[in-house]
């Protein structure tokens, strides 16, 4: 028996969806026969993945409480879900902690930790009443510092905190948490965003053989969240063949 044999149809709200591993996701989800509810703040990005995909877009900025609300309500309304994964972050900067910028922590404080609290938080219920499952995905930032991360190492390290604690409090709920902690990932955004001009973000992964794609990850995210529901994959870090560890990460690789 595979996977997702004999199970009822699901429905999932998936954030950051305009791009990487987000939209990966919801191509996964869709192509399993998922009802997604795809979410993001640019909404012609998310109309323009809705007709590829056959999935809901619903344009929201999930740091914002007022958007989530709405967001909570238009779920709700469409039949509610048993599924949340969170995917929308970033990271700002690579400043040492002597020259941070608090712009771009704030950035990273909201995108990683409040947005994922607000909306997980406003669709708990729907989620309690279907024992379903809450997915964040974080990052193998939060397993291990650098030099220059120090922002996105504390953001990524509360988010994981965070998931920790909701298993904890959820487990008598019947809700399922499970944390995907990437490597490396080579996506069109994710490093330019960061470091702020294309040649920057060309050069992190200059020489990798075969860093991970969204595909790869979203590829993982669907395997477990369509597991039986008794079966919790509590976390799992996944990292190209070529990353032994954030500091081991070896190039022109052959």
């Amino acid at each position: 028996m595979t996977n997702t044999e004999f199970q009822a149809p699901r429905s999932a709200v998936v954030t950051g969806a305009s791009s990487g591993i987000g939209q990966a996701t919801v191509r996964a989800l869709r192509n399993q026969g998922w009802t997604v509810f795809a979410v993001a703040r640019r909404a012609d990005r998310l109309e323009a993945l809705a007709q590829q995909t056959g999935a809901i877009s619903v344009p929201a900025d999930v740091s914002v409480q007022t958007d989530v609300e709405v967001l909570a309500k238009t779920v709700e309304a469409a039949g509610g879900i048993d599924t949340l994964i969170n995917c929308a972050g970033g990271a700002r900067g690579t400043e040492y902690w002597a020259d941070a910028i608090d712009e771009d922590w704030e950035f990273m404080w909201q995108a990683n930790v409040m947005g994922t609290m607000r909306l997980t938080r406003a669709l708990l219920p729907q989620l309690r009443q279907a024992r379903g499952t809450v997915l964040n995905v974080t990052s193998t930032a939060a397993l291990a510092s650098y030099e220059g991360g120090s922002g996105y190492n504390a953001a990524k390290a509360a988010e994981r905190a965070m998931t920790q604690a909701l298993r904890l409090e959820e487990v008598e709920n019947g809700l399922r948490v499970i944390e995907i902690l990437p490597g490396l990932v080579q996506t069109e955004e994710f490093a330019l965003r960061r470091l702020g001009s294309q040649s920057a973000a060309d050069s992190v992964y200059a020489g990798v053989d075969n860093p991970l794609t969204a595909e790869d990850v979203a590829e993982v995210i669907r395997y477990a969240v369509s597991a039986p529901a008794h079966v919790n994959l509590d976390e799992i870090v996944i990292r190209p063949q070529a990353q032994a560890a954030n500091h081991k990460l070896i190039r022109n690789a052959k």
